[in-house]
């Protein structure tokens, strides 16, 4: 007999099988770590529950880390849904901010005081079958229609010019989120005060303004705002107006001593400009440093507040007087070359005598602060440094 030979596999089959096989495991790879077919989630910014009047629009921040490509936006009322904004974003636009307008005579009951604000929004990846990542993202909205209520219960009868004031008010609102006083072009913090509803604040008048005019400002959740006037008399004073003259020896001696422990200064030589530096803008970083001592107020609720009047000099004479608008001039009135204010009394009692706080306080500062020397800062409370 004879041996018959067995027929050769044929392995054509199997290699090109294989290198599919392959095929697709790099494809596979390729598409799971390619940034074209990323699989992260756009990102809808916006508190869980939202306060609305329905006057302003409401805010929504969209976001993708490669980029969006389109948005829809509906409102609900439960029994109504209704489209307010769709799109598509343009070029790489990785952020967007939209603002919802409420659609006015659209079917949703105008007396629904809860709505559901629906955003769905897809970024421009190439994954979910070239789709692309969607989130769609749910959030309640409270209605809220009223402004918050502001009553005055006492305030000072006047108000002096470069002088304060101060002024007792009740403010409610169920959704209240912000409450202070605007005095003149500044915002004053205002301290609970007494029992819940009650507040009271501590401002002033700017010296160097002469118009000036004082209100409370309530706003809640919804961005109501209530508006209300403090009832101030007014009464305007006319400070000094000084007329220096910069000697040589003034510049040479105060000026550079000052000058000299500060190495941004110490390398101004011409003596002008070293004395504009100081009077301006060492004076301004100086006052920048108080003012960020001074701006917080407690939010604990104040009970009592009594000054007495302030003595930390005993017999002391007045040098130099509070809000003086003061020009330095080099030899001639002609030659100004600096200006400034003049911001508290200068008093002058016996070398190294002992100065005092006539209240009790805080102390939040006691150091070294440029043309102001070595500066205790004490908080008496209700914002009076």
């Amino acid at each position: 007999m004879r041996n018959r030979r067995r027929p050769r596999k044929n392995n054509n089959g199997m290699i090109v099988r294989m290198l599919f096989f392959v095929g697709l495991l790099v494809g596979a790879g390729y598409i799971y770590n390619s940034g074209e077919f990323e699989r992260e989630a756009p990102v809808v910014t916006s508190e869980v529950n939202q306060f609305w009047n329905r006057t302003e629009p409401l805010s929504l921040q969209l976001s993708d880390n490669k980029g969006l490509k389109s948005y829809e936006v509906s409102l609900s009322d439960g029994a109504t849904t209704v489209l307010v904004a769709q799109g598509v974003v343009e070029d790489q636009g990785k952020e967007k901010t939209l603002l919802v307008e409420y659609p006015k005579d659209k079917g949703l009951n105008p007396k629904a005081t809860k709505l559901q604000l629906i955003v769905s929004v897809t970024d421009k990846s190439f994954w979910n079958f070239l789709q692309g990542n969607t989130n769609t993202k749910t959030i309640d909205v409270d209605l809220d229609f009223t402004r918050p209520t502001v009553d005055i219960v006492a305030n000072s009868d006047s108000i002096t010019q470069g002088g304060s004031a101060l002024v007792i008010f009740h403010a409610e609102d169920k959704n209240l989120q912000t409450v202070y006083v605007k005095a003149g072009k500044k915002r004053f913090l205002v301290q609970p005060y007494k029992k819940k509803g009650y507040y009271v604040a501590l401002l002033a008048w700017d010296f160097s303004q002469s118009d000036f005019s004082a209100k409370v400002i309530a706003i809640d959740k919804a961005k109501n705002k209530r508006v209300t006037d403090i009832p101030f008399l007014l009464r305007k004073y006319n400070y000094d107006v000084s007329w220096i003259r910069a000697s040589d020896s003034f510049i040479d001696g105060k000026i550079s001593d000052l000058a000299s422990s500060h190495p941004e200064y110490a390398q101004i030589k011409d003596r002008l400009a070293r004395l504009k530096a100081i009077n301006e803008t060492m004076r301004l970083k100086n006052e920048e440093l108080i003012h960020n001592y001074a701006k917080n107020l407690s939010t604990d609720i104040l009970t009592e507040w009594k000054m007495k009047r302030f003595y930390p000099l005993k017999s002391a004479k007045k040098v130099a007087s509070y809000g003086a608008h003061r020009h330095y001039y080099y030899e001639t009135k002609e030659n100004e070359i600096s200006e400034s204010y003049h911001v508290g009394y200068d008093l002058a009692s016996t070398r190294m005598a002992t100065i005092r706080t006539s209240n009790a306080g805080k102390v939040v500062f006691a150091n070294e602060n440029g043309i102001y020397g070595n500066m205790p800062m004490i908080d008496h409370g209700l914002g009076l440094f």
